[in-house]
C-alpha cells in the first residue's frame, strides 16, 4: 500500500498549478492562522489553563478570550454557552448523546433528516443500543426537509431533533427557524440541535435568533486548523458529559485545552467575519464561474441541490454522467486540481452518497458526482485553470467507455 502511494505521488511531480477545492474534507490553513498559533506551542500560554502559574494564567486568559469571540460570532448569549471539542464530529456526538442521556426520563425518540452529516446520522442510530429510536424526515429533490412530516413526527416521546443548517454535500440552506417553531409548538420540551458547520462563515448565523438549543461548528470548514470544533449549548439546558477525565475550563469536555488550535480556530473565524459580505460575494462569484463554465463545456450533467439564495455560496456539486467520480478525482489530481467525489465520509465504502440517494439521484448519478467548495483564498486564475483541465479529464474518462460528451 505504501509503495503504491509513493508511485502515485511520483506521478504528480512537475505540477505547476495546484487548486484545492476539497474544502469539505480538509483545508489549506492560511499563513496568518498558522502564525497566530505558533507562539502558543512553546513561547507563551503553553501551560495548562487550570494551573496556578504564569503559563497557566496566560493560557486561561487566551482561552477565555477565544470563548468570548466564538460566542459573539455565532450570536450566543455568553461565553459559558461554548464548549471547544477536538472537531465537529466530537461536538455532534456530545450534543446528541449528551442530550439523550440527560433527557431519557422524558422519552426515547430522536428525529433527524435523511441527509444529515454521517457523524449525526450514525450517532443517532447508535443510540439504538441504549433504547432510543430514530425517525428520519424525508427531503425533496433539492434537499429541503418536509416540514409537514417533521410536524407529524414530533410526539410526547420525542426528546431531540437534529437538522443541519446547511447540508454539507449539496449546500441546501434549511428553514431552521421555521422548523424550530414547528417543533416547539408541538412539544416545547424537545431539544433542537443543528450542525451549523457549513453555515458558519458562509451565511448569517445567530443561534438565539434561530431559537436552537444546541449547535455545532467546525474549525477547518472556515480554513482553520483540523482537530478543533465547538458546541453551543443554550443557557439553562441540561447535558450529560460523554467522556470522563480531568475537568479544566469547560465542564462538558474533559482534558487539557488545546490552546494553539483554539487560537487558530478563533483567528480563522476573525478572518472569515472581518469582511463577511465581501468574503461571501467572492465565494459565490467564483463558485458560479466554476459551475457555469463546466456546464458550458460539457453535456450530460446534473446539478445537485438548489440554486440561488437557498444554497450555500461556496458549494458546487455536479453529477457527471458516464464518468466515475473516483476516476475523475484521480485524473484531476494528476493535473493539480483536488476535489472529492460525493462524501469522503462514505466514499471508501464504495457506496453512493446517502444525500444524493435521498434527493432521488440514481446510482450512476451519485457515483459520478464531484463536490467542490470555493473559499475566500481562491482566485479567478484558480477557477480558470480548473475550467481548463476539468473538461479534458472528463472527456478522457468518458473516452474509455466510448463517448466524449462535448457539446
Amino acid at each position: 500500500m505504501v509503495e503504491n502511494v509513493k508511485e502515485l505521488l511520483k506521478l504528480h511531480e512537475g505540477i505547476t498549478h495546484e487548486v484545492y477545492l476539497d474544502n469539505e474534507n480538509s483545508t489549506i490553513v492560511p499563513q496568518e492562522v498558522v502564525d497566530a498559533m505558533l507562539p502558543y506551542y512553546n513561547k507563551k500560554a503553553y501551560g495548562n489553563p487550570s494551573l496556578t502559574h504564569k503559563p497557566g494564567w496566560e493560557a486561561f486568559e487566551v482561552i477565555m478570550g477565544c470563548f468570548s469571540k466564538i460566542s459573539h460570532f455565532i450570536g450566543a448569549k455568553n461565553l459559558e454557552e461554548i464548549t471547544f471539542t477536538p472537531s465537529e464530529t466530537e461536538a455532534n456526538n456530545l450534543a446528541i448523546m449528551g442530550s439523550c442521556f440527560a433527557q431519557k426520563a422524558k422519552g426515547k425518540k430522536i428525529v433527524i433528516s435523511e441527509i444529515e452529516p454521517i457523524n449525526v446520522l450514525q450517532t443517532a442510530e447508535m443510540m439504538g443500543k441504549f433504547g432510543f429510536s430514530t425517525q428520519k424526515i424525508p427531503v425533496n429533490a433539492e434537499g429541503f426537509i418536509n416540514l409537514e412530516k417533521l410536524k407529524e413526527a414530533i410526539d410526547k416521546e420525542t426528546i431531540l431533533v437534529s437538522i443541519a443548517t446547511v447540508n454539507n454535500e449539496i449546500g441546501t440552506i434549511q428553514p431552521i427557524k421555521e422548523a424550530v417553531d414547528i417543533v416547539k409548538a408541538k412539544n416545547p420540551q424537545v431539544l433542537f440541535h443543528t450542525d451549523a458547520s457549513d453555515a458558519y462563515g458562509r451565511i448569517p448565523l445567530n443561534v438565539r435568533n434561530l431559537g436552537v438549543d444546541l449547535a455545532t461548528v467546525s474549525s477547518y470548514k472556515i480554513q482553520g486548523p483540523r482537530g478543533m470544533g465547538a458546541m453551543y449549548l443554550r443557557e439553562g439546558i441540561n447535558l450529560e458529559r460523554i467522556l470522563e477525565g480531568q475537568i479544566g475550563t469547560q465542564k462538558l469536555w474533559p482534558g487539557v485545552e488545546n490552546t494553539p488550535l483554539i487560537v487558530g480556530f478563533t483567528r480563522a473565524s476573525e478572518l472569515a467575519f472581518s469582511d463577511f459580505e465581501g468574503n461571501i460575494a467572492k465565494m459565490r462569484r467564483l463558485r458560479d464561474k466554476l459551475v457555469d463554465g463546466i456546464f458550458a463545456e460539457l453535456s450530460d450533467l446534473r446539478f445537485n441541490g438548489p440554486k440561488g439564495d437557498k444554497r450555500s455560496p461556496d458549494n458546487a456539486n455536479i453529477s457527471i454522467l458516464r464518468a466515475e467520480g473516483e476516476a475523475l478525482t484521480i485524473e484531476l489530481s494528476l493535473k493539480g486540481v483536488y476535489v472529492s467525489s460525493g462524501s469522503a465520509c462514505s466514499r471508501r465504502l464504495l457506496q453512493p452518497s446517502h444525500v444524493l440517494v435521498a434527493i432521488g439521484r440514481v446510482f450512476e448519478e451519485a457515483h459520478g458526482s464531484l463536490l467542490m467548495k470555493t473559499t475566500r483564498s481562491h482566485t479567478e486564475e484558480d477557477i480558470a485553470y480548473v475550467l481548463e483541465v476539468l473538461p479534458t479529464a472528463v472527456n478522457r474518462i468518458r473516452g474509455i467507455v466510448g463517448s466524449t460528451g462535448v457539446h
